[in-house]
């Protein structure tokens, strides 16, 4: 009996101390690291088990794994490298304040300027949806097509039989929705496309047999690219609820862009790749020359957890470092990595003007009281917080300097920045940038500002509700 007591000690000390040494050589974050080594060592048996469930970065491990067995059909590396032509930009030619700025990306996306682009903002989908079902109506050779959220309301109704109209006159289509994502809507917008004739992918969509439950594993991206020369991307997914001139019981105000020019390619280029790692089918889009639309100078960012460094969070906390006399932040969700709110904190107390803002009323709850747990740090060193009035606005919009405008699928928190497929574009161009700094100016003077003494005037249940939704916000 002796023995066996022996043996079991044994083994629960090979598996506390297993599962402490794989945080302490896997966890980027030391106090992350340290947590687990403690509560593995203190419970040999519950404190593994307990890091295996919950500590162990399977989105990450099984993004990368599929990525590989992609990588393997296919013969290639993921994401393409964007061929060198006639539009890269050499970083020498630029403003100073263009080079400051782009230095960044360069240096952690390993890409360079593509020139030569148009981007336009369509505010809504009053201003958006109407310019790409005309793009979809239009069409002669191919139209790809990437959402997180599909509904099945007039709006995507709308969606669904131009896409198949176009299906019907030889177009090349392709939709892929997010698996989780279509779900907010029945009936399945994947199932009205198939009956129409439309080929649709789901991206990795849940399942019990055979087990797959990947519910964090999202793609979140939004783009639209019509015969390689049109591209559409933002932050909008396709609902009746972004328009506001059809009254929604629950509208949502959002911004979307129209591309034009060189770039285009890319986004496409972000959609094949997409396609082949839902599907395994490698789609040969037409190859269309890029012609210049624009000045604007234009680097796509791709982000995911199939990648091993975390480009989006590493780009947006170095151009924040390298601002030097505005930021201006609008999001629905602001739960940003500490290293971020620290780059934020930091320039504010050098000179730069830091402004954000935040929805007053958020459509998910616990993502509002979490927030409110690090506003007051914020305020504290001299950054300003507005509350943006109804409707819920879902923008997503960072403009550094007056020249650097940075846009896309990606919101300030965590899922966004460590769980999601996202999809933003770095745009350097001081006509785009004026252009929504007025919107967004116009915005914060219709917002309400956010004060210390607010802040500490809430209840003691608020304050102590916020900190507990705050402890979650990895992954909120």
């Amino acid at each position: 009996m002796d023995v066996l007591n022996w043996i079991g000690i044994g083994l629960l000390a090979v598996l506390a101390l297993g599962a402490a040494g794989h945080a302490l050589l896997n966890k980027s974050d030391s106090r992350s690291a340290l947590g687990w080594v403690g509560v593995c060592l203190t419970f040999p048996l519950a404190g593994p088990i307990l890091y295996i469930l919950f500590g162990v970065n399977r989105v990450r491990r099984s993004a990368s794994r599929m990525r590989r067995e992609i990588d393997a059909i296919s013969g290639e590396k993921h994401p393409p490298a964007a061929p060198l032509s006639f539009a890269v930009i050499n970083p020498t030619v630029l403003f100073r304040s263009f080079q400051r700025l782009e230095r960044v990306g360069r240096n952690i996306l390993e890409t360079e300027l593509t020139g030569g682009n148009c981007v336009e903002p369509l505010v809504n989908g009053d201003e958006a949806y109407p310019l790409m079902l005309q793009a979809i109506e239009t069409s002669q050779k191919s139209i790809y097509l990437t959402t997180y959220i599909f509904d099945t309301d007039a709006t995507g109704r709308a969606f669904i039989e131009a896409l198949a109209r176009a299906e019907a006159r030889g177009v090349e289509v392709r939709v892929l929705i997010d698996g989780v994502g279509e779900k907010y809507s029945w009936p399945l917008a994947s199932r009205l496309l198939r009956q129409k004739g439309v080929s649709t992918a789901l991206f990795i969509p849940p399942a019990l047999f055979p087990p797959n439950l990947h519910m964090n594993m999202r793609n979140h991206r939004k783009i639209l690219v019509v015969d390689g020369i049109l591209a559409f991307t933002g932050g909008m997914n396709i609902s009746q609820k972004h328009v506001l001139d059809a009254k929604p019981l629950w509208p949502v105000t959002d911004m979307h862009f129209i591309v034009r020019g060189p770039v285009v390619s890319q986004l496409q280029d972000t959609f094949v790749d997409d396609w082949l790692f839902t599907t395994r089918e490698r789609i040969h889009p037409p190859v269309t020359a890029a012609e210049p639309a624009g000045d604007c100078l234009c680097r796509t960012v791709i982000d995911g957890p199939n990648l091993h460094e975390d480009n989006l969070k590493t780009l947006i906390t170095g151009i924040v470092s390298a601002a030097q006399s505005s930021i201006k932040i609008m999001t629905p969700y602001f739960l940003p990595p500490g290293t971020f709110l620290s780059a934020l904190q930091s320039a504010r107390l050098r000179g730069v003007n830091v402004e954000v803002i935040l929805p007053a009323r958020n459509n998910l709850p616990f993502v509002h009281w979490a927030t409110n747990h690090i506003l007051e740090e914020m305020l504290r060193s001299g950054i300003t917080v507005a509350f943006q009035p109804a409707p819920f606005c879902h923008t997503k919009l960072m403009l550094v300097d007056g020249c650097y405008v940075h846009l896309g699928s990606a919101n300030m928190d965590n899922r966004s920045l460590r769980l999601n497929f996202e999809l933003t574009l770095e745009v350097l161009d001081r006509h785009l940038a004026d252009r929504l700094t007025r919107h967004f100016d116009t915005v914060m003077a219709g917002s309400r500002p956010v004060t210390r003494h607010e802040l500490k005037c809430r209840s003691l249940p608020a304050r102590l509700r916020d900190a507990f939704f705050w402890l979650f916000s990895p992954y909120l």
